[in-house]
């Protein structure tokens, strides 16, 4: 094997393994951005259920 292409192979594995980190890194940040839409409108939905029922009590 050449030294250029024994350079080559180690470049391609380093990319995979940068390209590996930083999509495990945008689809953790897309889960939590996701998580956290969900928990905003359960949050708004309990809201106006609590709501309505304190509401007609009084």
């Amino acid at each position: 094997m050449e030294k250029s292409s024994i350079w080559t192979f180690v470049g391609v594995v380093v990319a995979v393994m940068i390209a590996l980190v930083l999509v495990n890194i945008v689809f953790s940040m897309l889960w939590f951005i996701v998580k956290a839409v969900i928990v905003v409108v359960v949050a708004i939905a309990v809201y106006a259920v609590l709501r309505g029922v304190f509401s007609r009590r009084e």
